[in-house]
């Protein structure tokens, strides 16, 4: 499990940065069905690319760690589930969004539960591992 969580980790982070980078180059042709939305909402767009990347980051440093701090992986994949709580709350407000929306409103709500059960798998098998050092003196 820990290495489970460990290549998770690193896939959310590096696919976060991907993500934001495409966002702030692309502005609104990054996102599937928005068409012309404006320079507002363009602007805003490249600037939320840019903090995806910093959240990125924040999963790569997570993933840089030894062990892998469950907390940190706690926090990211709360921010995440929210992210598809506000999804499924514009769902409710304006309705159907793009099909591509309906996907990532799926991942964003069934990958936090994965992310919650796995933290702290290193930091047990870091744990486990040093008590079976101990027990074995």
């Amino acid at each position: 499990m820990a290495r489970t969580l460990r290549v998770l980790t690193r896939l959310m982070g590096w696919s976060s940065v991907a993500i934001g980078l495409f966002h702030v180059a692309l502005g609104n042709a990054a996102i599937p069905g928005a068409g012309s939305a404006g320079p507002t909402v363009d602007s805003w767009g490249r600037f939320m690319g840019a903090s995806f990347v910093g959240y990125g980051l924040a999963w790569l440093w997570a993933a840089r760690q030894r062990p892998v701090p469950a907390r940190a992986v706690r926090l990211l994949a709360g921010v995440f589930l929210l992210g598809g709580v506000g999804r499924l709350l514009s769902l409710a407000v304006h309705g159907r969004p793009q099909w591509f929306q309906i996907v990532l409103a799926v991942i964003e709500l069934t990958l936090p539960p994965v992310f919650f059960w796995l933290a702290g798998a290193e930091e047990r098998a870091s744990r486990d591992g040093a008590e079976a050092v101990t027990a074995g003196r």
